[in-house]
């Protein structure tokens, strides 16, 4: 029974991790469709990345026994996928200031994981300290994906608008580290149950900002010759008054 419903929540968890890796699709959609980045940051998509590849590797058996973690290679497999295709269509159409960004943050990630599978692999001669190791460092990635929103959720709050953080990502990753929580936990693995404790809260907080500022939008700035039709008004006003006073008169 306990076995039966670790992989319920397990397939319950890769279904929302689903839904959270493809949710950018109507992002990047916009971004194709106006062949700008706008103000969308690369950041989560990058960091996602690492985090995907580093779960992959955990779940493979280099480092699980056998396929005990099965779930977490095809979710994570597919997540590296779709966040590869972000990045490739983000860099295409960003400015040359945000390509240098994306190159100088990816190569990093990268050079980070392979560092990680090499040595996981020959350093370490049984699945217990290959998972120790890997699970750690995947929290380390974990935690960086769940806290990259906080950039975003940082300029909803300056800007009073949550135009650049798009509801069904927050919804989705609240739903996808809340159900990931509950397998790691139902697992007794604590590099699967630890990183979700932080992003349940986190993704339960980008909820309430949306929720604040979802109908708030961002002043206009008024255009010119708007101004020009506002400071003739009090002229034509006073054009009105003298005809009606000389008219009188």
């Amino acid at each position: 029974m306990g076995d039966r419903l670790r992989l319920a929540v397990g397939v319950m968890g890769n279904a929302a991790s689903l839904l959270l890796y493809t949710a950018p699709i109507l992002t990047f959609t916009r971004v194709v469709r106006k062949r700008s980045t706008e103000e969308f940051s690369c950041v989560p998509y990058i960091i996602t990345l690492l985090n995907c590849l580093l779960y992959t590797w955990y779940g493979l058996p280099v480092v699980s026994y056998k396929w005990e973690n099965f779930p977490l290679v095809t979710i994570n497999g597919l997540g590296i996928f779709l966040e590869t295709s972000f990045i490739i269509i983000y860099f295409r159409f960003a400015e040359t200031r945000g390509r240098i960004k994306v190159g100088v943050m990816l190569l990093p990630v990268l050079l980070f994981f392979s560092i990680t599978a090499a040595i996981s692999s020959f350093a370490f001669h049984d699945h217990h300290s290959r998972k120790v190791f890997t699970g750690s460092v995947g929290l380390v990635g974990s935690v960086g994906m769940y806290g990259s929103p906080l950039v975003v959720m940082k300029q909803v709050i300056q800007t009073k608008s949550v135009e650049f953080m798009p509801f069904y990502l927050s919804f989705f990753s609240f739903l996808a580290s809340s159900l990931w929580l509950a397998y790691g936990l139902f697992s007794r693995d604590i590099f699967l149950a630890s990183p979700n404790l932080l992003g349940t809260p986190l993704g339960i907080l980008q909820l309430v900002l949306y929720c604040k500022y979802r109908k708030r939008g961002v002043m206009e700035k008024p255009q010119k010759w708007d101004l020009e039709k506002n400071e003739d008004k009090p002229k034509q006003l006073q054009l009105v008054v003298n005809e009606d006073i000389n008219g009188k008169s």
